[in-house]
């Protein structure tokens, strides 16, 4: 009869027969391996995704300790979200009209631009159109150093490495000339390199970093941007940007950061 009960009860509060660990808790998808955004280090997790992620998660009523952090590689962030193994994602996630096809996104949360990343004191990389005849680390499957090469500098030379951190190693060592990606990843990368490397500051796209929710959430979406609002208002914004970017004279396109929150889609 007990053993009965038991079952019954569990039908209604997994958590109540310690079957469920996640229960009361809220669970985040993040990168762990870029540094300054989402990266995990020694148990931990730092950086500006992370700092965004526990604001949002403590307007919602989540101390630190209830908060559940799991890796999301960007091809699996759609399934893991459609899958409910993650409740929301921030990972660097642009809000494209493809991916509204499958999740809603809040936000954004912060509008990257690609940019490069030099050995600091470099003086005859201005922009793109500066890499003729130079050497440009991106990582594979990108299409950011192909962006390059046709439209600002076809006699660029590609070369390509399986993560970012490779791509810095090359630079600071003197394989490549310049790293292409978005400009608050490199800003990441060059504040880990304690000095060796800097952005060099002229973004020439837009990319909307989203926070990704179950398709149709929308009520969930409208609770992220009014806490993404009020973290904007009142500075913590900023301070999270400055901090997890210092070292690197960073500074976002101000024409677009802070970003303006958009309106939730009804989609």
């Amino acid at each position: 009869m007990i053993a009965a009960l038991c079952a019954v009860a569990c039908v209604f509060s997994l958590a109540a027969c310690g079957s469920d660990k996640e229960a009361g808790k809220i669970r985040i998808g993040i990168k762990f391996d870029q540094p300054g955004l989402g990266f995990k280090k020694a148990g931990t997790y730092v950086g500006f995704d992370v700092d965004v992620a526990k604001y949002i998660a403590g307007k919602l009523g989540y101390s630190e300790d209830k908060i559940i952090w799991k890796e999301a590689p960007s091809k699996q962030r759609e399934a893991m979200l459609q899958n409910g193994d993650v409740d929301m994602i921030l990972a660097t996630y642009s809000i494209t009209d493809e991916r509204k096809k499958a999740v809603s996104f809040a936000g954004p949360y912060f509008v990257a631009g690609q940019d490069l990343m030099v050995r600091k004191g470099e003086t005859a990389i201005h922009g793109p159109q500066d890499l003729n005849g130079k050497r440009l680390c991106s990582v594979t499957g990108s299409t950011s150093a192909v962006t390059v090469k046709a439209k600002f500098a076809s006699q660029v030379q590609l070369m390509e490495q399986p993560g970012y951190a490779e791509c810095a190693t090359a630079l600071f060592s003197g394989i490549v000339d310049a790293v292409t990606t978005d400009d608050i990843i490199l800003a990441g990368l060059a504040s880990a390199s304690r000095g060796r490397l800097t952005v060099v500051g002229k973004p020439f796209t837009q990319e909307y970093y989203g926070i990704g929710i179950k398709k149709g959430d929308t009520a969930f979406a409208q609770q992220i941007n009014t806490a993404l609002s009020e973290m904007i208002a009142n500075g913590s914004w900023q301070r999270a940007l400055a901090y997890n970017t210092r070292g690197a004279h960073f500074k976002p396109d101000l024409k677009y950061n802070p970003p303006v929150i958009q309106k939730v889609d009804e989609q």
